[in-house]
């Protein structure tokens, strides 16, 4: 998706469709509480988007989505959403999981995008957890692959390794 909104603008609509999903009702307040972000930044930047047909602001009545507005923060939570976990089933704590993709999901091809989205939608469905993500989760502790034989790498650590990367999976659908 390339809109000729900026960054931050994209988040702005972003934090209010989320706003908006969770409580049906939106003010300037919860937007500064979701961006971490100063009243008069948020109405200057709240207007801008009223300006532009992005949402409908009556002070102090609050704010709602045009279609428009809602379709694009939809959009940028989704693509976030999928960065997200992503990040997650290869290893990245959850944090910079976040923090990166709230950077990413702003600069993807949609395409790029979509093949994530199938991707962790595949991990998530398999019927069984896939035995790829244990030699990864190998891989990147000891920078060997599992499937090469290593005296080292005995048949009762990759078990072990494998046990907590399975529990860690299971938490990684919840986390969006």
């Amino acid at each position: 998706m390339k809109s000729d909104l900026s960054r931050k603008a994209e988040d702005y609509l972003e934090a209010v469709y989320v706003i908006s999903q969770e409580k049906g009702h939106v003010r300037i307040r919860d937007i500064c509480k979701e961006l971490g972000t100063k009243p008069p930044s948020v109405v200057e930047m709240v207007k801008k988007l009223n300006d532009r047909g992005y949402l409908i602001y009556k002070k102090n009545e609050g704010l709602y989505l045009t279609a428009e507005g809602e379709e694009i923060g939809r959009v940028i939570k989704d693509r976030h959403d999928t960065i997200f976990a992503f990040l997650k089933f290869i290893g990245v704590p959850e944090q910079i999981a976040d923090e990166d993709a709230c950077v990413i999901e702003h600069e993807l091809h949609t395409k790029t995008v979509e093949q994530i989205k199938s991707l962790v939608s595949f991990i998530e469905t398999a019927p069984d957890h896939p035995q790829w993500l244990d030699h990864f989760a190998i891989f990147c502790e000891l920078g060997k692959h599992p499937c090469i034989k290593d005296a080292r790498l005995s048949q009762t650590m990759a078990a072990q390794m494998g046990a907590e990367m399975r529990r860690k999976a299971n938490h990684c659908g919840g986390n969006d």
